[in-house]
């Protein structure tokens, strides 16, 4: 059974920084992509940032780009978002994701949930201005 398990959560005020994990377990590790969605109040779920297992490669949104970065540790099964200069607008809970690859580049794979179908419990994010 596929686990996700994400932390690093918590408040911090804007223009901050915050580091995510996610542990995943229950598969080999290198066989899924792995990514980090979000969700804020009355909006739909939407990807922040993916990992391709195929090329390494990454993803990252439009809003992610120049302030998050995702990586990776093969050696924990660990996937992190390092969000820095965040904005009141980057509040919202952040999931983890992880699915077989899709045949589909990572970007498009990233640009849907119905992409992913492992899912972690999510860790809430909250930027107070």
């Amino acid at each position: 059974e596929v686990q996700l398990v994400e932390s690093g959560g918590g408040v911090v005020q804007a223009g901050g920084s915050l580091r995510l994990s996610c542990t995943a377990s229950g598969y080999t590790f290198d066989d899924y992509h792995i990514g980090w969605f979000r969700q804020a109040p009355g909006k739909q779920r939407e990807g922040v940032s993916c990992y391709s297992v195929e090329d390494n490669s990454t993803y990252l949104s439009d809003f992610a780009m120049g302030r998050f970065t995702i990586s990776v540790d093969h050696s924990k099964n660990t996937v992190y978002l390092e969000m820095s200069d965040v904005e009141p607008e980057d509040t919202a809970i952040y999931y983890c994701a992880a699915d077989l690859p899709p045949l589909k580049t990572i970007g498009d794979a990233c640009e849907s949930v119905a992409n992913f179908g492992s899912w972690g419990q999510g860790t809430q994010v909250t930027v107070s201005s």
